[in-house]
């Protein structure tokens, strides 16, 4: 398997399948048109994402290269990653105290038939109620600024999160049953 990923959770997260796997960073374009629907713009970047790699990489001819991408939806807005300060602040003042979808799509390539699936994985998080001054102090942590919607469920962001209806792997980045099923399609079997 080939992870076509810089996140250090989804390299974290597709280790713990105990298969032998390679990370190649993919350079691609995270731009999509807008009025794209969540599930298709998840889809489209864990495609492009895993196909740049492809296309840049002249020593891949055997293998799985997987794409992933992750992206945080609320009252209708495509939350990705913050691009400052104030703008994890308008993302968190957002979502405390409601609930919001996090969408995270999943493309495998087989690099020997050529074959190519796609598919994704909505989550409903709910986000306890916060004050100021907790969005500040938990921007001032650092851990939002890499991540969709501002938040990490999995590290000091377990605090702010109330519940959670689906998969909790799918709100870190890398839905690990759903890849394990579509690699089951691809011919290997996880367990």
């Amino acid at each position: 398997m080939i992870l076509a990923s810089s996140s250090p959770r989804r390299q974290e997260l597709i280790r713990t399948l105990q298969m032998p796997v390679s990370i190649r960073v993919s350079h691609a374009d995270e731009t999509v048109p807008l009025g794209m629907a969540p599930s298709e713009i998840v889809e489209t970047l864990s495609l492009r994402k895993a196909l740049a790699v492809i296309e840049g990489s002249s020593d891949l001819s055997d293998g799985i290269v997987i794409g992933s991408d992750t992206i945080v939806v609320c009252e209708g807005q495509v939350l990705n990653k913050p691009i400052d300060a104030e703008d994890a602040m308008r993302m968190l003042t957002l979502l405390q105290g409601r609930s919001h979808q996090v969408f995270s799509g999943i493309a495998c390539v087989d690099l020997m038939s050529g074959k190519q699936m796609v598919c994704h994985r909505i989550t409903k998080v709910t986000m306890r109620k916060l004050s100021l001054q907790q969005i500040n102090r938990y921007i001032a942590s650092g851990e939002p600024s890499d991540k969709a919607g501002a938040y990490a469920i999995q590290g000091l962001g377990a605090t702010i999160i109330e519940s959670i209806q689906g998969c909790y792997f799918n709100v870190v980045g890398l839905p690990l049953s759903l890849l394990s099923e579509m690699l089951s399609e691809l011919g290997v079997e996880v367990l």
